[in-house]
């Protein structure tokens, strides 16, 4: 008699283990879909990135060239008022 309610559970454990593992294998499609546009948006993050990091170099240099512009043109005007 016990063996038979032990026997009981384990088939409803095991019932309820498929069911579960069902739903998941359901889902995985769209959750590998889900990965890929993942792993694509961080690509774009990524040269994003980059981008802007070369983008802020070349404002860096600009600065410097404009700054020894400035310097430039204030030395020449010094000279022309002396």
């Amino acid at each position: 008699m016990v063996s038979w309610i032990v026997l009981g559970v384990l088939l409803v454990a095991l019932v309820a283990l498929a069911l579960a593992a069902s739903r998941v294998l359901t889902r995985l499609p769209r959750l590998q879909r889900a990965a890929l546009a993942l792993r694509q948006r961080q690509a774009q993050a990524d040269d994003l990135q980059r981008a802007a990091a070369v983008l802020q170099d070349q404002a860096a240099t600009l600065q410097r060239q404009a700054e020894t512009a400035q310097r430039r043109l204030t030395t020449i005007k010094a000279r022309r008022g002396a």
